[in-house]
């Protein structure tokens, strides 16, 4: 078992944190589900994120799967996948490659969704914050900073196509806790961008 020092302690815990984020604004952008609610009050209870926890509120007063399908199913005001924000580009190119990436990293979502699905983009975000956070505990910096530069690249190439354009949709459809949902998506991914880690404004450090 790995033995943590303060110092490490001190690096492993906000990427914990961080991973926990995303993977909550992933579970927000899934189908509603029987355990889906109490998933998402589970994780909110150990965060501490304005944005985030405004949208699991409205997400346990407004969410149901019609509603879902309504908003991202044909016809609906978002588009939740990738490829549909990817004009004159093969579909199939950008799938092959989002699967050959999670296969190198060993991540194989639960989803029924196709590679290029929103939620399951950010499940690899936080999935690989995860990962770096263990490499971390190890003493293994190496692959540290492998996951931190994927991290990196990942969203430069594929959740920033989708994030404001999704962000936008979002805003003006009537749901409040996907639109909530999708700012706290769109701030991460500028902020990274930007280097300035994608902390939402009222989130505590």
């Amino acid at each position: 078992m790995t033995k943590l020092t303060a110092q490490t302690d001190g690096a492993v815990s906000p990427l914990l944190r961080e991973a926990a984020e995303w993977r909550l604004i992933a579970l927000l952008f899934e189908c509603p589900g029987p355990a889906w609610r109490a998933q998402l009050q589970a994780i909110a209870s150990e965060i501490n994120d304005a944005l985030l926890n405004t949208a699991v509120e409205a997400a346990c007063r407004e969410a149901c799967p019609e509603l879902y399908h309504t908003t991202f199913g044909p016809g609906g005001p978002a588009a939740p996948r990738e490829v549909s924000y990817r004009s004159g580009e093969l579909p199939g190119n950008a799938l092959a490659e989002l699967r050959s990436l999670y296969q190198a990293f060993a991540y194989e979502p639960a989803l029924p969704e196709p590679p290029d699905h929103v939620a399951v983009e950010i499940g690899f975000v936080a999935y690989l914050r995860l990962k770096r956070a263990y490499a971390v505990a190890r003493g293994a910096s190496g692959q540290a900073e492998m996951c931190a530069s994927a991290e990196r690249h990942f969203i430069a190439d594929h959740l920033r196509v989708i994030a404001e354009p999704l962000a936008k949709s979002l805003a003006v459809s009537g749901i409040s806790y996907l639109a909530h949902a999708a700012e706290t998506l769109r701030l991460r991914v500028a902020g990274i961008l930007t280097g300035s880690n994608g902390q939402n404004p009222g989130a505590e450090p």
